[in-house]
Parts: structure tokens; sequence; C-alpha cells
């Protein structure tokens, strides 16, 4: 029986233990040119104790920006910036994957330059509004992507997993979940395509599919790892039907699985039994962000590896808040409290301040 605390090999690298930390926006990329920083290197290095850090969502094109200040991979400036994030994780014995998020339509034309808008696969508008530099502004409706432009997509991502890789990093995960581009062509309210795009399942899942093939063969598929969250409300995102959203999940794990990759990640839902049909049909490392709600992941979380339903368990707001959380998980606690108000931009005040536990 493993335990949290045991190593596991993961993409040709030997863990220290199975507690990753979960992939989290700061948008604190103030560098020229959306590039990281050496705040950002501090903030890395800081958790190096984790099995495996994934990154913040990290764009993969200009047009894949969401947010204000997140940081990108498309250009050799942000590859540049990243090394010194990289290698001083490394040098604190971590290891680190990046997330590729391309937000699609969750974003605003006043977040990207040239008169470009938000894209995605048709042309329907998310209910909400985006934080700006300007305050809250309405999603607004997408640029639907054409064939050639979802092909350019997908070479996009591949693109920018050779930069990632080129900074340093030890793999990259393609975030698929939370209302993302990926995860657009998944939802049927969201992709309202009938070509071969979009559909039924099997055309629902085809970019996802796609995009993690063209990742695996641009760096190797022992460095390819995909996130998903079935079922999630997140970004206007529906997928009330309990049919379907089986179906859809099912298709497009039995179009990842021949690939062989790095792991699958999930951010869990309700809906448990979704989870644990996952968990059997894939065939590799499962990583799994549990359903907590309304409380963070925390210790009690760690029996899930015991018992078998993961192979690691990632954390959020706890590993926020907890530089080095899997000594304070092997000790019970106790745990410091992330401060809410400082979580997206702002300074080292709830970034890099946050204390250890005394040597």
């Amino acid at each position: 029986m493993s335990t949290a605390f045991d190593p596991i090999y993961l993409g040709g690298k030997r863990l220290a233990n199975r507690i990753a930390m979960a992939p989290m926006t700061r948008s604190r990329a103030y560098g020229p040119g959306a590039t990281a920083t050496e705040l950002m290197a501090t903030y890395y290095a800081q958790r190096a104790s984790a099995g495996l850090i994934i990154t913040e969502g990290i764009q993969p094109s200009v047009v894949g920006q969401g947010y204000p200040d997140t940081p990108g991979l498309h250009s050799a400036e942000q590859a540049a910036a990243w090394r010194k994030v990289t290698d001083a994780v490394h040098r604190e014995g971590g290891v680190i994957f990046a997330q590729l998020m391309h937000t699609g339509r969750i974003g605003h034309p006043s977040l990207l330059p040239d008169g470009l808008i938000p894209v995605g696969p048709s042309a329907v508008a998310a209910t909400g509004q985006v934080y700006t530099h300007q305050g809250p502004r309405d999603f607004v409706t997408p640029k639907e992507l054409e064939h050639d432009e979802i092909v350019q997509t997908i070479a996009d991502f591949a693109a920018a997993a050779r930069n990632a890789i080129a900074a340093g990093f030890d793999g990259v995960e393609l975030h698929g979940g939370n209302g993302y581009l990926i995860h657009q062509f998944l939802a049927p309210n969201a992709n309202q395509r009938t070509d071969v795009w979009g559909g039924d399942a099997a055309g629902r899942v085809r970019f996802a599919v796609e995009a993690a093939a063209a990742v695996a063969e641009a760096i190797g598929a022992h460095r390819t790892a995909v996130r998903i969250s079935p079922g999630t409300p997140l970004n206007s995102i529906s997928e009330t039907d309990q049919a379907d959203l089986e179906e859809t999940y099912a298709a497009l794990v039995a179009g990842l699985a021949p690939l062989e990759l790095a792991y699958l990640h999930v951010l869990e839902g309700p809906n448990q039994s979704l989870t644990e049909g996952l968990r059997k049909d894939w065939p590799g490392t499962f990583v799994l962000n549990p359903f907590t709600h309304p409380e963070p992941t925390g210790q009690d979380s760690l029996g899930l590896i015991e018992d078998g339903a993961a192979d690691m368990i990632a954390f959020g707001a706890l590993f926020l808040a907890n530089p080095d959380l899997p000594r304070r998980l092997a000790a019970g606690g106790p745990y410091n409290a992330p401060d809410r108000a400082t979580i997206y931009g702002g300074d080292e005040r709830g970034y890099t301040d946050y204390p250890a536990l005394p040597a």
C-alpha cells in the first residue's frame, strides 16, 4: 500500500512524494511582455518540496490570455524568463510542469493587443464578467475559430510546449477544464459546431485529443499531461446531461489513453462516481484534486492514495499559504490560512511571505 509520502516515478523523474501543488493563477507576471519575474522564482522555489509543482496557467499564444498579468510561453523572451523559475526550483530539488492554458472565450478585448478578440469553438458568449485593469467587464461574443485556425491553435500548444522544455520545465500540463478553450470544445453549450470539431462526443473531444497528441509528439508523451474538470459549471460551462457527460469523458479518456501520457489530472466535482469511472479507465498515473467544497483540500484527502483512488493528490489553497506543505501534512499541521485579498495581483504580500515551520 502506497502513502502520500512514498516516492513515485513520473515523466522519467523520481518524485520525492505524491503531493502535488495544483495550478493557481496569481497574476503577478509583471515582467515585460508577460514574462516571469524573480519574485515568481522565489514563490515556486519555496514550494519545491512538493513531489510535483504545476504552475499557474500560462498562455500558449497572445490570444490565449484571459486575465491581467498572466505569463506566456509563446516568445523567446518568455522562455528565457521562465528559466530563472525552473532553475530555482531545480536547485531546491523540485520537479515542475508548466500548465498551458488557453482561456478561449473567457477574457476581454482590452486584455489583448492589435484589435484581437477572444476566440472559441462557437460564437457563443459566456455569461458573467472578467476582471481587467479597468475593472470588471462583461464577456464578449468570441470569434468562432475556423478549421485552419483550430489547426494553428493546436500548433500553438505544441510550440509553447517546446518553449517550456527549452525553459527547463520537466513537462507540461494542458488545461482542459474550468471552462477554458479545451473545455469549451468538450461542452455542448459552448461548442455548437456541426463539423468534425463538434456535434457528438467523438467530435467534441477531438480538439483535446489532437492538442495532447501534438504536444506529445513535440516533447514526448512522458512529459505531457492533461487536466480536466468534468461537470464543473465554472465560466458558464453546462454539462448537466449526465448521459452526455459520461459519454464525453469516456470518449476523451479513450482518445488520450493510447498516447501514454505522464498523467491525467482530475479536478473533481460532486459526482464522485464519475471520478471513480475515470480512475478505472485511465491506464496511467492519476492525479486527483478531490472535491472538498466548501473547505480546501486537506490532510484527510491523503487517504485517497492509500485507498487506491489516486496516485497523487493536488493541493491548491493550502499550498498557496504553506510553502512547506508536505512537511506540515506529515506533522498534522499547523497550517497557515490563505489571505484571499492577496491571491490575484499585488506584491510579495500573500505570495512569498507565508512562513515555513521552524527548522
